[in-house]
């Protein structure tokens, strides 16, 4: 019996890695430790974006959260090798964190790998993204955490829907895709 050719699913053999953050207007991300702002259609938006896949976060991420996000793996990357917490992978390395993802992402067929904070990991995840899920944050709070500027050189703005704060929100927002320019 001769077997004949059957069309494989597309699967990348990397998942596209996509950073995910809420940034105010004036860059701030945090503010001791928490969101200096209520967003709810954010927290479902994150939900819907990150849901079966693997998560990366840092342990003051984690700890701001409070327990692992259900329905994802939960990668935590910490210097504190004695640190663990239950229902998450614990790991001191980046490189061991994207491994983790990556395979988890492969079993899981998942196409995407989603790092979440904070600005730590967001700095050491940047040059390997693929992708910038942002939420602009229409406000102006303190704050003692940022986000870098994003480069226009290295990012394309690829789309963009703004939206009026909602009964559980605490400003107007906007959601705003960016993609990694091809190099030249």
């Amino acid at each position: 019996m001769i077997a004949t050719a059957q069309a494989l699913p597309d699967i990348r053999v990397s998942p596209e890695i996509v950073l995910i953050v809420a940034v105010a207007d004036n860059g701030v991300i945090g503010s001791r430790g928490a969101m200096p702002w209520r967003l709810k259609s954010d927290m479902r938006r994150l939900k819907a974006m990150t849901l079966a896949r693997p998560v990366v976060m840092g342990r003051k991420t984690f700890a701001s959260i409070g327990r692992p996000l259900p329905g994802r793996t939960n990668i935590v990357v910490t210097r504190d090798a004695g640190f663990r917490a239950h229902g998450a992978v614990v790991t001191t390395s980046i490189a061991d964190a994207r491994a983790v993802a990556r395979g988890d992402a492969l079993r899981r067929f998942a196409t995407e790998i989603a790092v979440i904070g904070g600005a730590e990991i967001y700095t050491q995840w940047m040059d390997c993204a693929d992708r910038l899920e942002i939420t602009e944050v229409h406000a102006r709070p303190e704050g003692d955490t940022c986000f870098a500027a994003i480069d226009a050189a290295i990012w394309q703005e690829v789309a963009r829907e703004r939206h009026p704060a909602g009964p559980d929100d605490s400003a107007d927002f906007s959601y705003v895709t960016y993609r990694r320019r091809k190099s030249h």
